[in-house]
């Protein structure tokens, strides 16, 4: 009972028209809608066919005239296929139709759907059919019928102008109406034996699939062009990213291991100072109490560039005075490496000697990655105004190729250097190698104060204090 209710059910649903609708029929009704939408809606509206790029390789060498008469090459080509088709209309002319209005018009009747791709190419494919149709009917056109050679040359030139300027859709659904165009015009000239229609449909369909091929060709090498892009700018944002999380973990190493030594300072300082005053002791609070604050707020805020799984390093963070274990392991790699120091050694800001030691680590690990068996360079200038470094290597002597790396070293230098204010330039160099040249700007220290004449052991510890604050 149950079963043969719901059958009624449906039953009654399906006469009422409230019933799903079949795959078949949804898939029937999008095809007439993509129709409709590709060949009916404004179908003769303006769309002029653009100029040619003529930065190719054959018309960018072109003079500056010949360069611009280039760019209309595409409508000179539609031209011309719209002369040869009023040609083959003329020459049918000749062969039956006589003179007069009607040989004027059996030329322009096949030229002027060709012409008109240049401006309306939807509207352009339906006079041509209209042509083919008409005079498809005028006469006994043999096998052929209902296509003489003049529409066969007309029609073919129009799908193929239309096709090539619109998407590979709109060339399947002109291949159909083409198709039954022939055969409805075959059927009414009772032409039933006729081959024409199939053998042009079967023509059309070939050079159709040809122009939908390398449409669909070019859109995708379009379209992988376009992701090759945003891969490699995303690649680079995602390393200068990447690099600057670095460094804002290795900031926050620095900063914090001396603002906690402030504050250990800070409250040792009074014990070291007998019977120390009041405000001493207040002065000294109010820093510690600062410091502290500063410590606290600091971990919070560029706490959170740590990942979840980050460990902060238990070894202090490496110096240019650490550049020697380096260039030890560098040399045990097989480079061969020299450095050269100039000028007045001393001791930089731990975040310039940190970055300058990076720098210098990975312009090696670029040597040996890319120039196996050449030797480097490592040239450190202490100026008056910063910090130079120069890393030099030569061509590759090796017979192993050089391995594809991730290519983003110089863009964490480059991100490195940029943070600290100071420029970096990277070039091949005229024997084949490559060079490295950096300037870190640094500003001088200012020279510690004598303590005042009376002054005690106490007032020379706080200055010291003070400075390291």
């Amino acid at each position: 009972m149950n079963e043969t209710t719901r059958l009624r059910q449906g039953s009654g649903s399906t006469a009422g028209g409230g019933a799903e609708r079949t795959p078949e029929f949804r898939l029937a009704m999008d095809a007439y809608g993509g129709l409709r939408r590709d060949l009916f809606h404004d179908a003769f509206a303006y769309r002029p066919l653009p100029r040619m790029r003529t930065d190719g390789v054959i018309t960018r060498r072109l003079p500056g005239r010949m360069r611009e008469a280039a760019a209309w090459t595409p409508h000179a080509v539609v031209c011309f296929l719209a002369f040869i088709s009023l040609l083959f209309g003329y020459t049918r002319s000749l062969n039956g139709l006589g003179g007069g209005l009607a040989w004027t018009l059996s030329g322009l009747i096949v030229a002027v759907p060709v012409v008109m791709t240049l401006v309306r190419p939807i509207g352009a494919f339906w006079l041509s059919c209209g042509a083919a149709l008409l005079i498809g009917m005028m006469g006994d056109h043999g096998s052929m019928t209902p296509w003489t050679a003049g529409t066969v040359f007309m029609h073919l030139s129009v799908l193929t102008v239309v096709a090539l300027r619109t998407r590979p859709r709109v060339a399947v659904w002109m291949w159909a109406v083409t198709v039954a165009l022939g055969v409805v015009v075959g059927t009414v000239r009772g032409r039933t034996d006729s081959l024409g229609s199939m053998q042009m449909g079967f023509f059309y369909g070939v050079v159709l699939l040809v122009i939908s091929v390398v449409h669909i060709r070019k859109d995708a090498e379009r379209q992988v062009s376009a992701e090759k892009s945003v891969t490699a700018v995303e690649r680079d944002r995602r390393t200068v990213l990447e690099e600057r999380t670095n460094i804002a973990r290795e900031l926050h190493d620095v900063v914090a291991h001396h603002m906690s030594v402030v504050a250990i300072q800070a409250e040792a300082a009074p014990y070291r100072v007998e019977n120390p005053p009041p405000e001493l002791a207040q002065a000294f609070a109010t820093i510690r109490e600062n410091a502290v604050a500063a410590l606290t707020e600091l971990r919070r805020v560029l706490g959170v560039v740590r990942a979840e799984d980050y460990e902060a390093p238990d070894a202090p963070q490496p110096t240019l005075a650490d550049l020697e274990g380096l260039l030890e392991n560098v040399r045990e790699a097989g480079l061969p490496v020299e450095k050269v120091i100039t000028g007045a050694v001393r001791e930089l800001p731990q975040g310039v000697e940190l970055s300058a030691y990076r720098i210098i680590q990975e312009a090696l690990s670029n040597t040996l990655r890319h120039a196996p068996g050449a030797g480097a360079r490592v040239e450190i200038g202490y100026v008056l105004g910063g910090l130079g470094l120069r890393i030099v290597n030569g061509p590759a002597t090796s017979e192993a190729g050089p391995s594809q790396g991730s290519g983003h070293g110089l863009t964490g230098m480059a991100e490195r250097v940029a943070m600290l204010g100071g420029v970096m330039t990277a070039e091949r160099t005229g024997e084949g190698g490559y060079e490295v040249t950096v300037f870190i700007p640094v500003e001088p220290a200012e020279p510690e104060p004598e303590p005042e004449s009376g002054a005690g052991p106490g007032a020379a510890n706080t200055t010291r204090m003070d400075k390291q604050a």
